[in-house]
């Protein structure tokens, strides 16, 4: 039953990502001005929807959904860089760094490792994320997966079940659970993560290089998210745990290969996709955003939190 339901939920949620994109590009694009006193010379931006600003306009780079009101670009009018190169792209997973980027066969993104050189003076890397996911989709097959569950299981943890191999152990008497796929994915991750951060030093040996983590997507409180998403409660608290996990290896990662981690996820807090006062967007975004991505105002956020790790 569930997969049935997957099948039908993953095309709700390629709407619904589809409906966004659409929204975004009827808005005219800007273009930041990167021009000015050149505090830190030369600003190279990688990594994924979330570092792209997918859906908030104005967009452009067709379905690398890259907006001109993400965080690389208001980080680097605030900087006043002397040169800035955005090459984030959405659904981009690790392996984009090094290889082109293909969504459907179509190639949407060149090798973003390619933007960074030995004049580069900063880079920003938001990435890990979609490879949670197995599909070109990165982590829109765990939102439809869990939206899919909630459809045949409202009450229950449909996703953590799934994720997690939840069952009933007649030994024990009691619903057990084995190795979490989404933890082995994230660890899985974190190899090639250091690897992509070693590439980007050895192309640019003079660069700080920051990444940045993934903001408050869900409540540390899953009843606020009760009616709110299509997302069972249980599965709220177990999708927030993972985006912990993920982050905990980001911070890990980042620390253990010369690069500074970006804590966006405290600054979120309290403005998740089930808050009154939404600065990450839900199933049904209420302004222009991909859905469970940040808004404009997210992204000024995660900007901000950038500036301060520049000491800015």
């Amino acid at each position: 039953m569930l997969r049935h339901a997957l099948k039908r939920t993953s095309t709700l949620v390629s709407g619904l990502l589809a409906a966004a994109a659409l929204t975004a590009f009827s808005a005219p694009a800007a273009h930041a001005d990167s021009a000015g006193s050149g505090i830190t010379g030369n600003y190279v931006a990688l990594g994924d929807s979330y570092a792209a600003g997918a859906g908030v306009p104005g967009q452009s780079a067709g379905l690398c959904l890259r907006s001109d009101h993400n965080y690389g670009h208001l980080v680097a009018a605030t900087l006043g860089s002397s040169s800035y190169t955005d090459v984030t792209c959405a659904a981009a997973k690790i392996k984009a760094i090094t290889s082109p980027q293909y969504d459907l066969f179509i190639r949407v993104n060149d090798p973003q490792l390619d933007a960074v050189n030995a004049d580069t003076d900063l880079v920003t890397l938001g990435m890990g994320g979609n490879e949670l996911g197995t599909s070109d989709a990165g982590i829109g097959d765990v939102i439809a997966t869990c939206i899919a569950g909630a459809v045949v299981n409202p009450f229950g943890t449909p996703c953590h079940d799934h994720y997690a191999h939840g069952h009933w152990d007649l030994a024990t008497w009691s619903w057990q659970y084995g190795d979490d796929t989404l933890v082995g994915r994230i660890n899985a991750a974190a190899p090639q993560l250091a690897d992509a951060l070693q590439k980007i030093h050895a192309k640019a040996p003079n660069a700080k290089v920051l990444l940045v983590g993934y903001p408050s997507v869900l409540p540390e409180n899953a009843r606020n998210c009760l009616g709110r998403q299509p997302v069972t409660t249980g599965d709220v608290a177990y999708l927030h745990g993972i985006l912990g996990q993920l982050n905990t290896m980001l911070a890990t990662t980042a620390a253990a290969n010369d690069a500074t981690y970006v804590d966006t996820f405290t600054p979120t807090k309290g403005h998740d996709a089930c808050s009154d006062d939404r600065w990450i967007e839900g199933a049904l975004p209420g302004s222009p955003a991909v859905p469970f991505h940040p808004n404009a105002t997210g992204e000024r956020v995660m900007a901000d939190t950038v500036l301060t790790a520049l000491g800015r």
